[in-house]
């Protein structure tokens, strides 16, 4: 089976640098249009199967990378939203600095180690969305594509999960908006990453993906 593992578009609050977190946040227009131009790169890719984070900015993008045809075969799963993050939800790293600059530090150097205040940790981030996938795979034949769209917080620690990571290094790679990761394998538990970070359809090779909040 194949997965496309993919992150939502751009919101405003990306673009500001604030932490959005499970605060339900739309895309911006420059995230719908980064969205159309996926849907462009995947429409002669047949997909098989398509579950989404409920929050609008995940919802919105897989409704547009599946483009009208194919919308109705869009699910939600709660275990994709994004990590809580609690008391920082709306804030820019500059105001968190200001007010929990340690916790700040560690989640930069140790993220494992941070239980967001009021929120959640990495491990339980991974937990919930390792079964969310295990549930949007369910079933699939060897063939099938899924579509699965996500968050940043939530790619990364499947990601490192699949890679044989240690959750400690989820600043190690990135995942910009829309991104898309190819991953296959015949089971949940075998799955290989054949792509990573991949946003072609609407940034240059060396064009700039960094996620300014973290």
């Amino acid at each position: 089976m194949r997965i496309l593992l993919a992150r939502h578009g751009e919101t405003p609050w990306n673009a500001e640098g604030r932490y959005q977190g499970q605060i339900d946040i739309p895309l911006s227009p420059v995230g719908e249009a980064q969205a159309r131009a996926l849907g462009s790169r995947l429409n002669d890719l047949r997909i098989d199967r398509a579950v989404a984070s409920p929050l609008a900015r995940a919802r919105r993008t897989a409704e547009l990378a599946l483009g009208e045809a194919r919308v109705d075969m869009l699910g939600l799963d709660a275990d994709l939203q994004e990590i809580a993050h609690g008391e920082w939800e709306g804030l820019l790293a500059s105001e968190i600095d200001e007010k929990d600059p340690a916790r700040l530090r560690a989640w930069r150097e140790e993220p494992e180690t941070v239980l967001m205040p009021g929120g959640e940790s990495l491990r339980q981030v991974l937990d919930r969305s390792w079964r969310g996938l295990a549930r949007a795979v369910d079933g699939l034949g060897d063939d099938d594509t899924l579509l699965l769209v996500a968050h940043d917080a939530v790619n990364r620690v499947l990601l490192c999960r699949i890679m044989g990571l240690p959750i400690s290094r989820v600043w190690s790679f990135r995942q910009a908006p829309t991104t898309i990761n190819l991953l296959e394998g015949p089971t949940v538990e075998q799955l290989e990453v054949v792509r990573l970070n991949d946003c072609a359809h609407h940034t240059p090779f060396f064009g700039e993906a960094k996620h300014r909040a973290l």
